[in-house]
């Protein structure tokens, strides 16, 4: 799964500076600063953070979401609630079935512009933090589905996504692991432009024009290390430390 991630606003910004010029994106990190806290050092899906994503709309200019899709059809606030936790990830086998995804996956999706993610491996009844990363120092391109749901009590329009998984690689079957789930996944990552593009194509809008895209990521790309406890009393928090190296005595796990 992908409940976690790294993103600082560079890497974010990162497809708008490439298309566009350096005058128009200096006028976009003004204007979208205020939406975003600080840099992503450690961001929870569970927390909601806002995330600069990339539309089939607008594939090249990055707008402030929610992680947590909300779908369009949400009667109201509470039924909000109860979803939001629930569409953090969206299985890439059953997107186009899954009322809260089947609107997006045709015609809503989404690129997020990443640093590296965070997964727990388990091991002797304990969970040790991950973190994963391109060995190239590049983004993670990820897949997302994105809505729009209007809150029609407060006349609120609340912006959501969420991100796309897909089976694990060699790497991410070693890492996730957790015994509560049926197999490991991992994010969906477009290692090229190519394949980026693809997904954000109205022209492929069915389950079948997709499916090649579907794929884990190709091993090599990615490496790891574990990191200090995201959670509890002893998590780090927000902070630029959150992802250095930790090693754990005990622990092992070749990777």
């Amino acid at each position: 799964m992908c409940y976690d991630i790294k993103s600082k606003l560079e890497t974010q910004l990162k497809r708008a500076k490439h298309y566009n010029n350096e005058a128009w994106i200096a006028e976009l990190e003004k204007e979208l600063k205020p939406y975003l806290d600080n840099d992503h050092h450690h961001a929870s899906g569970f927390t909601h953070p806002t995330v600069l994503i990339y539309t089939c709309d607008k594939p090249y200019e990055p707008l402030p979401f929610q992680w947590g899709l909300v779908p369009y059809w949400t009667k109201d606030e509470l039924k909000k609630n109860q979803i939001w936790n629930k569409t953090i990830n969206a299985r890439s086998e059953t997107i186009f079935e899954k009322p809260s995804f089947k609107k997006a996956a045709a015609n809503q999706r989404c690129l997020v512009y990443i640093d590296g993610f965070y997964e727990h491996h388990h091991y002797n009844g304990k969970a040790y933090p991950y973190y994963i990363y391109r060995l190239d120092g590049q983004p993670l391109v990820l897949g997302g589905l994105y809505d729009q749901w209007l809150n029609v009590e407060s006349g609120e329009l609340l912006n959501t996504f969420s991100v796309v998984t897909t089976k694990a690689n060699d790497l991410m079957r070693q890492i996730h692991n957790n015994p509560k789930l049926a197999e490991p996944r991992m994010p969906l990552i477009f290692n090229t432009d190519e394949s980026a593009d693809l997904w954000m194509s109205p022209s492929n809008d069915t389950a079948n024009s997709l499916e090649d895209l579907f794929m884990p990521l190709a091993d090599g790309v990615l490496g790891a290390h574990t990191v200090a406890p995201l959670r509890g009393k002893n998590a780090l928090g927000n902070v630029c430390e959150v992802s250095d190296k930790v090693d754990y005595e005990g622990l092992r796990i070749s990777i």
